[in-house]
């Protein structure tokens, strides 16, 4: 009777081997992925593995490999609970699946600190690779793991590092060409709310709406309308909306820079019955932005897309690339459903 302890403990290749009948080389093929094995001999193996309640050590195999590989890769997101990160995460998982390679996961909530504990974390597990959606403030960490010669490839936002691969949207072209059908629409106080400053694609977001409606500083009453940063929750979104319409003279339009902080400004829309007569845009669709009525329109990522590039850049380098650092840039496109297309009052 072959050796069988708790959940596979104590059971080894060799018990395994022997209740499938066949040599420990092909158990150790069949464990590590390797060619050269029979189908139905492989799945014999893996039925022999399962009966016997054998787990294979992969950290182990790793250090007796000739290239150190774990067949891990990491991802550090904003908040895998925004659709915008769980659409990036199912891309990159499903392109690392293609390749029998495992995704850990983590979110740093725009925290340096978490992204730092989650950048040495996975780089002490020694993940092969590392994606990362920067929060820009922990930069320190990202330079320790290229210097153990981890690949980095950095979404959504640009690193100032040199070296890394990085994957973004056109955020700036994007959000002007929506601000500028708000110009055409007869709209002249709009009001941009963004995110925190320190990130980066809050910035470029900002700088496209300024392009088209320059203003005057932040928080304040500019040529256009009020301008507020530092909102990234629904909830203060949706507090600064209010005080907005408030003021003496309101905006007639909204342009937002995030999916959270649209909801937010629609919500307070909707409280105040001003939904059908203020305009609002936001960046990054959201579900069931659709179903409303009006329908919010929205500068659509693709965030599928960018975590395709993302993985494509990453396992290049992991095959061995080693040219200079690449910039992917994926386009965003302009989804019309009614909210965007109000017109300002005569």
């Amino acid at each position: 009777m072959a050796r069988q302890s708790g959940a596979g403990r104590g059971v080894t290749m060799r018990d395994v081997a022997d209740r499938a009948g066949v040599g420990l080389a092909t158990v150790s093929r069949v464990v590590n992925g390797a060619s050269g094995v029979a189908p139905e001999l492989a799945e014999k193996v893996r039925a022999a593995a399962r009966e016997l309640g054998y787990r294979h050590d992969a950290t182990a195999s790793s250090l007796r490999r000739a290239d150190r590989r774990t067949d891990t890769v990491a991802l550090v997101l904003e908040d895998v609970a925004n659709p915008f990160s769980s659409a990036l995460q199912r891309a990159i998982t499903d392109a690392a699946a293609e390749r029998g390679v495992l995704v850990l996961s983590g979110s740093s909530d725009e925290n340096p600190n978490r992204e730092r504990d989650l950048v040495e974390t996975f780089t002490a597990r020694r993940a092969d690779g590392l994606i990362v959606v920067p929060t820009g403030r922990a930069d320190d960490a990202l330079r320790a793991a290229q210097s153990f010669g981890t690949p980095l490839v950095a979404v959504d936002r640009m690193v100032d590092l040199d070296g890394v691969d990085t994957v973004t949207v056109d955020n700036r072209e994007g959000t002007a060409a929506a601000a500028a059908r708000l110009r055409e629409a007869g709209h002249r106080r709009v009001a941009y709310f963004g995110d925190q400053a320190t990130i980066w694609t809050a910035g470029e977001r900002l700088a496209g709406f300024s392009d088209v409606f320059p203003a005057g500083q932040a928080g304040q009453a500019g040529p256009t309308g009020p301008i507020r940063r530092g909102l990234s929750s629904v909830e203060a979104a949706e507090q600064a909306a209010r005080e907005a319409l408030a003021s003496p003279e309101p905006p007639t339009a909204f342009v937002s820079g995030q999916n959270l902080i649209t909801i937010g400004i629609r919500r307070a829309l909707q409280e105040a019955g001003l939904e059908h007569r203020i305009a609002l845009v936001g960046f990054d669709d959201f579900p069931l932005a659709d179903l409303l009525t009006p329908g919010v329109s929205v500068i659509a990522q693709d965030p599928a897309q960018l975590g395709i590039e993302a993985a494509r850049l990453l396992f290049a380098r992991l095959d061995g690339h080693e040219g200079p650092a690449r910039h992917a840039v994926v386009p965003t496109r302009y989804i019309a459903r009614g909210s965007g297309e109000i017109a300002a009052p005569a």
